[in-house]
């Protein structure tokens, strides 16, 4: 026979811990010896490590009292049921853990793979992380209105990066990004975009050539449309425009 105190120790819970299973009728108070003790036997002890056991479990009280005055069978059915819900959250913690491992994926997370090699691609070659920027959340919008057609159109435009000439092309854009609106450089600018004509984009067999002012308009159309409007790109297409107008005869 054991006294409160010993028991405590025995399992690793507090005196107070089971003061308050016997106040909430969970474990019997045992009778007190002659000299005022209260001391518990083996059926107490087994009561107390399964009350704790169910605690550490996170098994509410209210539902421990049910148990604790079930007969054999239903106390078996009730734990196995317990192990069932824990096995349950188990599966939706390592749910959670993976959506909170897919973070570390960045873009990956919320693009499909095409785009986020164009935007690796973009990063490889110098671009600006605001023009980066501009181009992830210019295919977050599309994506959310043409999800079956924006891979093919970034795996297109990844594409075009292999052709030399866009690629110096958008290098000089994102460059020209941050010029005032009445920079003489776009003027140069202007001239060079005239002179660099058509891109045909690569494995296109029979495709129309995609002009390098069009190129330039969607650089531009982009950066307006995710909120970030340069007011040097769109000064540049104006003089482009000009450019390609048909001078007097």
């Amino acid at each position: 026979m054991l006294t409160i105190g010993q028991v405590a120790a025995y399992l690793g819970v507090t005196v107070r811990a089971i003061r308050h299973y016997h106040q909430r009728g969970l474990l019997p108070e045992p009778p007190r010896d002659t000299s005022g003790y209260r001391r518990y036997d083996a059926d107490a002890i087994v009561t107390l490590v399964r009350i704790r056991t169910l605690s550490d479990a996170g098994v509410p009280l209210a539902r421990i009292e049910e148990l604790m005055g079930a007969a054999p069978a239903q106390f078996s059915a009730s734990v196995a049921a317990i192990d069932d819900e824990l096995k349950a959250q188990i599966r939706d913690l390592k749910r959670r853990r993976s959506r909170i491992a897919s973070l570390a994926a960045g873009d990956r997370l919320f693009l499909p793979q095409e785009v986020a090699d164009l935007l690796d691609r973009l990063q490889q070659l110098g671009v600006s992380r605001e023009t980066v920027s501009t181009e992830r959340d210019t295919w977050i919008l599309l994506m959310a209105q043409y999800p079956d057609q924006v891979p093919g159109w970034a795996q297109q435009k990844r594409a075009m990066f292999d052709e030399p000439a866009f690629q110096a092309l958008y290098l000089t854009c994102d460059r020209a990004a941050g010029w005032d609106r009445d920079d003489p450089r776009l003027e140069a600018l202007a001239d060079e975009v005239n002179h660099v004509g058509g891109l045909v984009a690569p494995d296109s067999p029979g495709a129309q050539p995609i002009l390098a002012i069009d190129a330039l308009v969607a650089v531009t159309l982009m950066a307006t449309h995710s909120g970030r409007p340069v007011p040097a790109l769109e000064r540049l297409v104006e003089l482009c425009r000009a450019r390609a107008q048909p001078g007097p005869a």
